[in-house]
Order: C-alpha cells, then sequence, then structure tokens
C-alpha cells in the first residue's frame, strides 16, 4: 500500500513538471509584471513613499544692499561680490528666499553712514547670480525712498523673474513638481492686529500644501524672542503654517520645533554693514527640507560677513528634524 502511495505520488510530481516546461519563460515574466503592477497599496505603498522627490528651500537673514554694503560694490563695480562666496549654495535648493531689507533707486547717493537705505540698480546682477527666487519686501526701510523706491524696486524684480511679498500684495504661491508652496510676508515692527494675521494664515494654508510666513519683527540686536512673540508664533503653527522665518533683531535667536512647524525667531544679518559687535556679523543660512505637506529636516550653517558686506561659510552646522516624514 505504501509503494503504491510514492508511486501515484511521484508520478503526479512529473505531470506538474511537464506541465510548466509546456510554457516559455515570457509567460511567466509577464505574469510577474502583471503582479507587480497591481500590488495593493498595503504592500507596495512604502516603497513608492521612499521615491517621492523631496523639496529644498534655502532662507537667509536681513540683505541691506546700501550704505557701506553699495558703495563697497561701487568701488569694485562688482554687483555680485556680496554673493560670490554663497551663490553656489544658494542656488542649489529649489527655492531661495531673502529678507530685502534696502530698496532699488536710480540716483541713490554713495554713503558709508544714515539710517535711509537704497541700492544700486544693478545689484539685481547679484540676485541672479545667487538664483534668488523670492524677495521679501514687508519691513520697516522698503519705503526709505518712498513709493518710487519702492515701485522700482518691485518693477526691477519683476523683470528678473524674482518674485516678491510686497506691501500690497503679501502672499504667493510656487509650484515644485506638482506641490503649491505658500509665502506669506508680515511687517510686525510698527504694530499689527494679531487675529488678522491668523486668520489669513488659516485661509492661505487651505490653498497650498506648504505654508511659510515671514516675519519682520521681536526687538533689534535682542538675543532672544520676546514672550509676545513666542506666543503668536505658535499661534501662527496652529494655525497652519509649516515654517516662520525671523527677520530684524540683526543677530541670531533660537530656533523652536513646535507640533509640526519649525519657528526661526531671527537668522541675524547676511549682508550687512554692522561691523561693531561678532553678533551682528554673523548669522544663519537655513536649509529646509518638505515631503510632502510636512518639513522633514532642517540644517542651519553660519556665515561671518568679511569687508562689511560679504558673507562667508563658517565650519559649523546644525541639523534637526521638525514633523514627520
Amino acid at each position: 500500500m505504501k509503494e503504491k502511495f510514492i508511486g501515484f505520488l511521484i508520478l503526479f510530481l512529473i505531470i506538474i513538471f511537464l506541465f510548466f516546461l509546456s510554457f516559455d519563460s515570457s509567460f511567466f515574466s509577464s505574469k510577474i509584471e502583471l503582479t507587480e503592477k497591481n500590488l495593493p497599496q498595503s504592500l507596495f505603498g512604502s516603497l513608492l513613499k521612499e521615491k517621492e522627490e523631496v523639496i529644498t528651500l534655502i532662507a537667509v537673514g536681513d540683505v541691506m544692499l546700501g550704505r557701506s554694503v553699495n558703495a563697497k560694490m561701487r568701488s569694485l563695480n562688482d554687483f555680485t561680490y556680496p554673493f560670490l562666496k554663497t551663490a553656489s549654495l544658494l542656488k542649489s535648493a529649489d527655492l531661495s528666499f531673502i529678507n530685502l531689507e534696502s530698496p532699488f533707486y536710480s540716483d541713490c547717493p554713495t554713503t558709508n553712514e544714515g539710517m535711509i537705505f537704497c541700492a544700486d540698480p544693478k545689484v539685481t546682477e547679484g540676485l541672479l547670480l545667487a538664483g534668488i527666487d523670492i524677495a521679501n519686501l514687508n519691513n520697516n526701510h522698503i519705503r526709505n525712498y518712498g513709493n518710487e523706491g519702492l515701485n522700482l524696486t518691485q518693477n526691477l524684480l519683476a523683470d528678473n523673474k524674482i518674485d516678491f511679498l510686497g506691501p500690497e500684495n503679501n502672499f504667493l504661491v510656487k509650484e515644485i513638481r506638482g506641490t503649491k508652496i505658500g509665502f506669506l510676508g508680515f511687517d510686525l515692527t510698527s504694530g499689527y492686529q494679531k487675529d488678522k494675521i491668523i486668520e489669513q494664515v488659516a485661509k492661505e494654508k487651505d490653498k497650498v500644501a506648504i505654508l511659510i510666513v515671514s516675519f519682520h519683527w521681536g526687538i533689534e540686536y535682542a538675543p532672544k524672542p520676546s514672550l509676545k512673540q513666542i506666543e503668536l508664533a505658535h499661534q501662527i503653527i496652529d494655525a497652519g503654517a509649516n515654517l516662520i522665518l525671523g527677520h530684524h533683531p540683526h543677530v541670531i535667536q533660537k530656533t523652536e520645533d513646535y507640533h509640526d512647524g519649525q519657528i526661526v525667531y531671527s537668522l541675524g544679518n547676511f549682508v550687512f554693514d554692522q561691523p561693531w559687535s561678532e553678533a551682528t556679523k554673523t548669522g544663519l543660512i537655513g536649509i529646509f527640507t518638505f515631503q510632502e505637506d510636512k518639513l522633514v529636516k532642517s540644517e542651519f550653517k553660519e556665515i561671518y560677513i568679511q569687508n562689511y558686506s560679504q558673507p562667508e561659510l563658517i565650519e559649523k552646522e546644525t541639523t534637526s528634524s521638525a514633523g514627520n516624514p
């Protein structure tokens, strides 16, 4: 009985073997291909997510191209000079963002003093070299030469395909590989209505996957933000912002991870002629990585301003994660 069972088993295996031999290899490859294409998301989804492209943003601190910076560029006849040592990094990201603290003005005087800023229109050469994509104009110096200076600045930026956040329109959207990224700019140095800011943040967030808010705020040269700033920043993240970029103190302040967002209270100076202290000669370049609708990584590279006007990288870097990939 046992021998008969073994015989039937051997015969069955031979039949199965001959059955598979009757098909060529193309049959199997086509079946495998079809099976892969129809894998359920639960099995194949994690592999697809790993292949999703990330989006990078580079942001820097205050960029003031007037006064001694303007004088230096004119003396060298080189309007790219402030950006020569950082341009390759700035243009390496999908998007680059600056706070432009000085308007362009055709009859801008050459001076090393004063608090009324303007820059030679030729300095757009430097912005183009650095690959600047977006300039925030919502700050306390952009109207130093009135509406004439503001209008010329906006026109020159537009002519050079550099987007801007201005007093008349403080929101814009950029689309990178199908992902909509919104930018909002506010000047809080002369008073503001908190509820209106929170309301606009929530409204604009509905239009985009990622929302970045630029605040010109705080106390100049203060080493840390006020409790009022911290409270507002938390409310802005809660309203939908992914990232807050702070300017105006002219010194580096802390960075805070809050819920799924990040708050950079002050990036410090980037291009500025304030040589009287080490704090005002240093700043941060922030490199932010987004995936889908979240900030997943941030890196900060420190710069030191030489010759009143030219930032160069310092060999120092910090990395943090924010949100969830």
